[in-house]
């Protein structure tokens, strides 16, 4: 179990405290929703958990292994839809891993990140559109 505590703070932002670290961070309803957009907006913050878990998954099945993925990025486009009611709709991700891997690491550290545990919460609520791509070298 973990505590995040939020406070309202008035002008559509949030403050959030994580309470095992003390780490704080800002949430700001976007300009398409009537904020300044100053800050991620709480979807974002799905879309954010979202990639960084997969890349987190994929970390430590790869340390699990001895291999290394550091540098390995992820980018990810939130598109939001407002029906029947305004949410996530799709999330785009686009993974690239450094390095030089053989078929079946790469097979491995795909299926690992295709299992993070914020995508499989989200699995069948939003639509999700997910492309690694290795280095040419890795290809072979």
């Amino acid at each position: 179990m973990v505590r995040i505590d939020v406070t309202y703070e008035g002008g559509l932002r949030a403050r959030a405290v994580h309470a095992p670290s003390g780490t704080t961070l800002i949430t700001d309803a976007p300009v398409d929703n009537h904020g300044k957009g100053e800050s991620f907006s709480p979807t974002d913050l799905v879309a954010t958990a979202a990639a960084s878990c997969l890349l987190t998954i994929m970390g430590i099945a790869a340390d699990e292994r001895g291999w290394s993925i550091e540098g390995a990025t992820a980018r990810v486009e939130k598109h939001m839809t407002a029906k029947p009611t305004r949410r996530i709709e799709r999330l785009e991700l686009v993974v690239r891993v450094p390095g030089s891997f053989g078929a079946e690491q790469r097979a491995l550290l795909e299926r690992a990140a295709q299992g993070c545990p914020v995508n499989e919460t989200l699995r069948g609520k939003v639509e999700f559109d997910l492309r690694f791509e290795w280095p040419a070298s890795a290809q072979g």
